[in-house]
């Protein structure tokens, strides 16, 4: 994409959007992770990776068009988004992609996206993103409007090509630098998991908008294994010992902060208490599940953030 105007002299064409990619890499499956700079690459001005120290990442990236931005420990998540934001800022882009390592966007993706921000723009948008469908599931998954007792699904079709809803998922989301620099990066302590949330309410509260366009397409998975569960009859995503920490932590730190809508907070308690009696009942290791869980929640009453302060077992 050309990063100067058209015009002449007094011109006054706007100049075109220049789009960095930011893919944030932790362990990554080579093969995976090739696939999806291979699908975002032609779509954007510049691609970043910024690499939670994987081993031997060099040797994975090598002969790609990328910028690769290894970080020497694991920042997680938050931290190494707004690394890449950074860089998207010092080197003169207008707008940021955020995807995750495990994330192919369709090939007209950002051009969609770009399409609705237009569309969109007498209106105070955030940001954008695409509908997602994960492969081991049977449909796209839907944009959310939160609402108590349950939060209301909302699912494209025909007469409804830009969803607005109240949280994008990070991974496929195109946001406007501008907008980033009025509502903020990133919250670097939540480390990882509901990062998109609370950046999602922030930028709510702060009176701007997010849609789903359904025009915009990408595959993503969503979570880690599914396992059945009441012998069959339910299945459920499952979660490693410290990610089920981050859950507890980061959900309980959601709720004390003044721009989390009440309505998700009163909706969401249920949720979190399912969540425990599932993974220290059902779904083992169920001791050290409880014992991640049990000091997520501790943590969060203590303010404590960052990096989960047990030893990691993912």
């Amino acid at each position: 994409m050309d990063r100067t105007d058209s015009g002449g002299a007094g011109s006054t064409l706007p100049r075109p959007a220049s789009v960095c990619a930011v893919l944030v890499t932790y362990r990554p499956d080579v093969a995976a992770l090739r696939v999806a700079i291979a699908a975002v690459r032609p779509q954007v001005t510049d691609l970043v990776i910024v690499d939670n120290a994987s081993a031997g990442i060099d040797d994975a990236l090598a002969g790609q068009d990328v910028v690769l931005l290894a970080q020497p420990t694991n920042v997680g998540l938050a931290r190494a988004q707004n690394v890449g934001i950074d860089w998207a800022r010092a080197n003169g882009h207008s707008h940021v992609l955020v995807l995750d390592q495990d994330s192919a966007p369709a090939p007209d993706m950002v051009s969609q996206l770009l399409a609705a921000l237009a569309r969109l723009s007498p209106r105070r948008v955030a940001a954008v993103g695409p509908r997602f469908r994960d492969a081991r599931e049977d449909r796209d998954a839907p944009f959310v409007r939160v609402a108590f007792p349950m939060s209301h699904k909302l699912w494209c079709d025909a007469a409804n090509p830009d969803v607005e809803c109240d949280f994008l998922i990070s991974s496929g989301a195109l946001i406007p630098l501008a907008v980033l620099d009025d509502v903020g990066g990133l919250d670097d302590g939540l480390f990882i998991d509901n990062v998109d949330l609370e950046w999602s309410f922030r930028a709510r509260a702060r009176g701007y908008s997010l849609y789903g366009v359904c025009a915009a397409a990408m595959e993503h998975r969503l979570g880690d294994a599914r396992r059945p569960v009441f012998g069959g009859a339910a299945t459920i995503v499952t979660h490693g010992p410290a990610r089920l920490y981050y859950i507890m932590r980061n959900r309980l730190t959601l709720y004390r902060l003044p721009h989390t809508p009440r309505v998700w907070i009163a909706q969401d308690v249920p949720r979190v208490l399912v969540k425990f009696l599932i993974f220290t009942v059902l779904v083992g290791p169920r001791l050290r599940n409880a014992r991640y869980m049990i000091r997520g929640v501790r943590d969060a009453v203590a303010g404590r953030m960052g990096p989960c302060p047990l030893q990691v077992v993912r």
